[in-house]
């Protein structure tokens, strides 16, 4: 079994790298950088890995970062297409 392990790795989870690219992106921003300069970025991302799976529009695509006190909220808004 460890010859087909080394032969055929299996691939990382998809949910688990957007998992933890969201905690570095949460773990700079509380470092002390000043703006939210990683949301275009996040933006591109999101429609590259939605656009995999389904026809979307980048512009139905909404991100907004809101911040309460010392309180942040990462907001993603997506509209999908209906299913025909």
């Amino acid at each position: 079994m460890a010859l087909l392990s080394f032969l055929f790795p299996s691939k990382p989870k998809t949910a688990s790298a957007a998992k933890e690219r969201l905690q570095i992106i949460i773990a700079r921003e509380r470092n002390g950088r000043s703006g939210p300069d990683f949301l275009p970025a996040l933006h591109k991302e999101l429609i590259d890995v939605i656009s995999k799976y389904t026809k979307v529009n980048p512009e139905d695509i909404k991100i907004s970062l809101d911040r309460q006190g010392n309180l942040e909220v990462l907001d993603v808004n997506v509209v999908l297409p209906d299913s025909q």
